[in-house]
C-alpha cells in the first residue's frame, strides 16, 4: 500500500504497436547529488533537467533545512545557494525522506561529517531498509547514533563529528550509496579519505565531486576492484549541472517496445554511463534491436538517443558481476525474460533483498501471479521464457516499490489478459507521469 494513503491500483492491457519519441525524467542519482553538492559548495549551483519526483524533492527540502537556499525557476530548472563546507545548520525539524533510500544514506554522510545533529525518517518502506551499512563507517569518522529504530533503522538521530577523521573503508557489499556516504562525510575531514570497492559501482559521486572542485583519484586496487581517494576539505564552488535522462526510467518504455509486436520508438537523451548500462548490455545479448543515435557528452556524462524496435528475445545467463550496473533493472528484465525463448538465469541478486522491498521475493510473486514459470535458487532468479506468450491476468503486490509497479504494468501490455498492480502512488518517487508517457506512444494503462 502507498505511503499511508488510499491505494491507487492500475491495470495494463494488451497494446497495439508502440510508436513515437519520448524523453524520460532526469537521472535520479545525478539529481540527488546536484542538490547535495549545491548545499556543500560556495555560491550558486544551477541545475537543468532535474528529476522533479518525490525522492529528489525530499532531498531539496533537506538541503533547505540544513542551510541552503533552494529555488525552482521552471520545470527541471533549479538553483541551490550554499555557503561552503562546514557551514551546515542543525535542522529544526525531522528530515523526512519519504521513500528515498539514496537521499537518506547520502545525506547521512553529509551530516556525519559536520558538527550538526539531525533526525532522519521516512515512509513505512524506508523504515524497513538497512542503515547499518552506512552507520558503520560514519562511526569510524566520528559520528554518533543517538537513537534509532530496531536494528539501526529509521527513525534515527545522527550526531555528526565535531572533528571528522579521514578513514580507509573497504565496502562489504557492492553499493554506490555506501561509497558515496563515506566520500561525502570525508569532504569535511583533513587528509585523505579512501574507499575500496571490490565490485565497481556507479561513479556519479566521484565525477560530480571533481566537477565541483574536489580532487578525487581512482586506481585499480591490488586486491581487486577500485581504490577511490578523496583529498579532504576542498574548495567546492557552485556549478551548472545538466542532468540527462535516467537509464533506469528508460528501461520501462524500452522493454515495452521490445516486447509489443511492431513497435519502434526513440527515447531521447538517455545517460549512457558504463556503470549504469548493464540492462542494455544484457538485452543486446538476448537479441534486442537497440541502437544509439546522436552520441554526445552532457553534464560530463555520455548521452545518446535510443532507437528500439520489437525483437524476438532469447534467454541468457546474466553474470553476478553485472549486478552493480543494473541493480534497479532486474524486475523489468525478469518481465523481458518471461517473453523470451528459453531460460534466463540472473545470478547474484542478494542486494535485491535490501531495496524498497525484498525485490527478489516481490518479482517472484508477480511472475507467479501471472503464470510465468520461474524459481529462486539462493540469490539466483531463473525465468522460463514463454516464447512471446504469457497468460497474465494476475494482481501484483507492489510492497511500496515503484519499480515493481512499473515492471508488471509493462508485462500487462503484452500478456494475453490484463495485469493489475495493487498501488501506483509510489511511482511518483522516480517517474512522475509514467502512465501518461507510456500511453502517449500507444500503451493501454489505466484504471
Amino acid at each position: 500500500m502507498s505511503h499511508g494513503l488510499t491505494p491507487e491500483p492500475m491495470t495494463a492491457r494488451k497494446s497495439p504497436a508502440l510508436k513515437g519519441v519520448v524523453r524520460v525524467p532526469g537521472d535520479k542519482s545525478m539529481s540527488h547529488r546536484a542538490m547535495m553538492l549545491g548545499l556543500l559548495a560556495r555560491g550558486r549551483t544551477e541545475t537543468s533537467g532535474l528529476l522533479e519526483a518525490d525522492d529528489v524533492l525530499a532531498t531539496a527540502r533537506a538541503c533547505e533545512a540544513l542551510g541552503a537556499r533552494v529555488e525552482r525557476h521552471a520545470p527541471g530548472q533549479w538553483s541551490v545557494i550554499g555557503a561552503g563546507l562546514g557551514s551546515l545548520l542543525t535542522p529544526r525539524d525531522t528530515l523526512d525522506f519519504g521513500n528515498a533510500g539514496t537521499g537518506t544514506r547520502l545525506m547521512m554522510g553529509i551530516v556525519g561529517g559536520h558538527d550538526v545533529t539531525a533526525t532522519f525518517d521516512g515512509d513505512a518502506s524506508l523504515r524497513k531498509r538497512p542503515m547499518e551499512r552506512v552507520l558503520a563507517p560514519l562511526r569510524q569518522i566520528g559520528a554518533e547514533v543517538l537513537s534509532s529504530g530496531e536494528g539501526g533503522r529509521l527513525p534515527l538521530t545522527l550526531k555528526g563529528a565535531r572533528d571528522p577523521l579521514p578513514i580507509t573503508y573497504v565496502t562489504p557489499m557492492a553499493s554506490a550509496q555506501v561509497k558515496s556516504c563515506v566520500l561525502l562525510a570525508g569532504l569535511n575531514a583533513p587528509g585523505h579519505t579512501v574507499v575500496v570497492e571490490r565490485v565497481v559501482t556507479r561513479d556519479h559521486t566521484e565525477t560530480m565531486l571533481q566537477g565541483f572542485g574536489a580532487t578525487v583519484t581512482t586506481v585499480d586496487d591490488p586486491a581487486g576492484g577500485k581504490r577511490i581517494t578523496l583529498h579532504g576539505q576542498p574548495n567546492l564552488v557552485g556549478q551548472k549541472v545538466a542532468v540527462p535522462g535516467d537509464p533506469s526510467s528508460a528501461a520501462f518504455p524500452l522493454v515495452a517496445a521490445l516486447l509489443v509486436r511492431g513497435s519502434e520508438i526513440m527515447i531521447e537523451g538517455v545517460m549512457l554511463n558504463p556503470t549504469r548500462t548493464g540492462l542494455f548490455t544484457t538485452l543486446l545479448e538476448m537479441g534486442a534491436q537497440i541502437s544509439i543515435e546522436n552520441h554526445r557528452l552532457s553534464g560530463g556524462e555520455a548521452v545518446g538517443d535510443l532507437v528500439v524496435k520489437a525483437s524476438d528475445l532469447q534467454g541468457v545467463e546474466v553474470p553476478p558481476e553485472r549486478a552493480a550496473s543494473m541493480i534497479d533493472e532486474y524486475p523489468v528484465l525478469a518481465v523481458a525474460a518471461a517473453f523470451a525463448k528459453g531460460t534466463t538465469r540472473m545470478r547474484g541478486l542478494h542486494e535485491l533483498r535490501a531495496k524498497e522491498s525484498d525485490r527478489l521475493a516481490a518479482v517472484a510473486a508477480g511472475l507467479a501471479a501471472n503464470g510465468v514459470r520461474h524459481r529462486v535458487e539462493g540469490d539466483d532468479l531463473i525465468v522460463e521464457g514463454g516464447q512471446g506468450q504469457i497468460a497474465g491476468g494476475g494482481t501484483v503486490e507492489t510492497h511500496l516499490d515503484h519499480r515493481i509497479a512499473m515492471s508488471f504494468l509493462v508485462m500487462g501490455l503484452v500478456s494475453e489478459r490484463p495485469v493489475t498492480v495493487d498501488d501506483t502512488a509510489m511511482i511518483a518517487t522516480s517517474f512522475t507521469g509514467f502512465g501518461a508517457l507510456m500511453n502517449s506512444i500507444g500503451a493501454r494503462i489505466g484504471d
